[in-house]
């Protein structure tokens, strides 16, 4: 998070004014065009074969797929564009000691999809709601949004406390924006896709943040299993799941799940604490009183 030490950027740091005021913001020009078609063009023949969702919150005219950061060495430089990434450590290291990567999911929405039904992500995990921000979402826009062709709707105020109110009789608005901006929204902001009323598809990348210490939407260990994930870089990796949450979660045999990321594994592990500064004081001073009775 920043400080009095390492204030965040300008432009960052009115970003997250935004995004705590009116619940999402759009970042105009933050990747290059070239890049956006780089990664439409590896994304081309998944999108082709891949089928049309089932239900109507998916949308039977939306498809949909995940593991994209094993689909396209092009992903990386969105998960972890700096300026995304400051937004969402500063949104929510409150209520966590490491963030991780929620899901990467690209979507197309044909011509002909229904208006989305309203909602929030937040919803996807039954903890206390209105105190704490359990994710951050971005839309990456790879065709262009508009209100015709299904662009994201927002409901501006919608978040925070506001989330728990029981309807909300507001009209939203659409995120309208072009290949290399960003839509970033809260979990806790009443959204949805929009109806695609022309007669070409829209196409977009979301990339979402969660708290450390949740289940994330996409299973990230079966997305990126040791063989992928040993490909990516400490970073990276750290963020689809292969470090601990401190205190001791998810851990593999008592120690940071990284290790199954280097050339030998051993068979045999002993267990190392991961404990929080607190923790670790607490522990410590058990310790001393335990050994000073002796």
């Amino acid at each position: 998070m920043s400080d009095a030490l390492n204030p965040l950027p300008p432009r960052a740091a009115e970003a997250i004014d935004t995004l705590r005021t009116h619940g999402w913001c759009l970042l105009t020009d933050l990747v290059a065009r070239d890049d956006v078609a780089a990664l439409n063009a590896d994304l081309d023949p998944i999108f082709a074969t891949t089928p049309f969702c089932s239900g109507d919150f998916y949308g039977h005219r939306t498809k949909r797929f995940g593991s994209l950061l094993k689909r396209s060495d092009n992903v990386a430089r969105f998960v972890q564009h700096p300026l995304i990434m400051a937004l969402v450590e500063e949104t929510l290291r409150p209520w966590c000691d490491t963030v991780q990567l929620n899901l990467a999911q690209a979507i197309e929405i044909h011509p002909g999809a229904p208006l989305q039904y309203p909602h929030r992500d937040q919803d996807m995990w039954q903890g206390v709601k209105g105190e704490v921000e359990y994710l951050v979402n971005v839309m990456w826009p790879l065709t262009r949004f508009t209100r015709a062709n299904g662009g994201t709707l927002l409901y501006p105020g919608s978040h925070g406390v506001r989330a728990l109110e029981e309807s909300w009789l507001e009209e939203p608005l659409v995120a309208a924006c072009d290949p290399g901006a960003a839509i970033v929204f809260l979990g806790s902001t009443l959204h949805g896709a929009g109806s695609n009323q022309t007669d070409t598809v829209r196409r977009g990348m979301v990339v979402s943040y969660c708290l450390g210490w949740l289940k994330p939407y996409e299973n990230q260990w079966l997305a990126y299993p040791p063989p992928v994930a040993r490909r990516f870089s400490p970073e990276l990796a750290g963020l689809v799941g292969y470090r601990q949450h401190r205190p001791n979660l998810g851990n593999y045999e008592g120690v940071c799940p990284s290790i199954l990321l280097g050339d030998h594994v051993p068979e045999h592990l002993g267990a190392v604490d991961a404990l929080r500064p607190d923790q670790r004081d607490a522990v410590a001073e058990h310790r001393a009183q335990q050994t000073g009775a002796r």
